[in-house]
């Protein structure tokens, strides 16, 4: 018997890992290693079809409960704390140590670029601020819709993605509607969550065959990227979520206690990896002189994810907790319960 939701955190894990693996691999790349171009851009397109929609979709699975539970207004602001907050902290951190060390690495990133974090977010903080985002968004959407009419708002959402070149408004379009719609996918799938959790075995086996179907079709037979956007790829994203989905339900009936602790600490090392990865090679590559694409692809995926957690394990033991969520005394849901004590 699997418990509740120990398929969530194998979910989380699997993309975690994947996140790691494809920012090592184009820092590798990038860095202009002897790297088989063909190979690398098949791995990367068939990763980045559905490792960000998936953390969107699981970010969407326990919003509404949240929302029923806090309001909108007490949502956005918790979010404010566990999104917003690590976001901007994160971006300032992680870019003004690549402006030092850009004589190492594979960028020229300037200070100008990383205070403009407000409207231009960079390096794998995109994905806090589109999150922060469609939570936003997604609060006052779903904030007085009975759950029947979940289908239909992702529908609508499927739509302004299909769409959203047409639609195009800036960064909102390109963030929001970008994403919004895995994000109301893992809102409307609490609807059908049991009957993936009694037939797991065959939905993996069905969306197994489909996912290695659909992505062969998409990157061999067409040979389309996952840069396309459209139907193509939100059929091929939807598909691959749900083979993740079922795979995790099935791992969840044992425990795997390590890949369970990476799940857990995703957001820890969604953070920290890329400084800890790029670490890796430019170790390797500077001053080890090594240039072995499988040694650079392992050693940068496995400090990639062992750094962060490692860090956590010091923020823990250090009272260090301002690196990952916001201070009591700067906090925006302390603030508020301060005012609604106060009133």
């Amino acid at each position: 018997m699997q418990e509740r939701n120990a398929w969530v955190d194998y979910a989380k894990a699997i993309g975690i890992i994947l996140v790691v693996y494809g920012h090592v691999a184009r820092g590798v790349f990038n860095a202009g290693l002897p790297m088989d171009e063909d190979s690398y851009l098949l791995i990367d397109s068939i990763i980045y079809t559905f490792h960000m929609p998936l953390f969107f979709f699981l970010s969407g699975l326990f919003f509404y409960d949240s929302l029923m539970k806090r309001g909108t207004g007490g949502l956005i602001i918790n979010k404010v704390d566990t999104v917003a907050y690590p976001f901007v902290v994160w971006s300032l951190l992680q870019g003004s140590i690549e402006v030092l060390l850009s004589n190492y690495t594979n960028g020229d990133l300037s200070f100008g670029k990383v205070f403009s974090l407000l409207w231009e977010p960079r390096a794998q903080f995109w994905f806090l601020y589109a999150l922060f985002l469609v939570f936003v968004v997604c609060s006052f959407v779903y904030a007085r819709v009975d759950r029947r009419y979940f289908l239909p708002i992702l529908l609508v959402f499927a739509a302004l993605y299909v769409f959203k070149q047409d639609l195009d408004i800036g960064n909102f379009s390109r963030f929001v509607f970008g994403n919004a719609v895995f994000f109301a996918l893992g809102i409307w799938f609490n609807e059908i969550r049991s009957y993936f959790l009694a037939r797991y075995v065959p939905l993996t086996l069905v969306f197994g065959a489909l996912f290695v179907a659909g992505q062969y079709l998409f990157h061999v037979t067409f040979g389309l990227n996952w840069e396309v956007g459209g139907v193509p790829v939100l059929t091929l994203a939807t598909v691959s979520i749900l083979f993740m989905v079922s795979l995790s339900m099935w791992l969840g009936q044992v425990r795997i206690e390590w890949l369970l602790f990476i799940g857990a600490s995703s957001m820890t090392i969604y953070l920290m990896h890329i400084l800890a990865g790029s670490g890796a090679r430019v170790i390797l590559k500077s001053f080890l002189g090594v240039d072995s694409i499988p040694v650079h692809l392992l050693a940068g995926t496995v400090i990639g994810l062992l750094a962060p957690l490692l860090a956590q394990v010091i923020i823990k033991r250090y009272n260090l907790y301002f690196l990952l969520t916001t201070p009591k005394a700067l906090s925006a849901t302390g603030l508020q319960s301060r005012r609604t004590a106060a009133s």
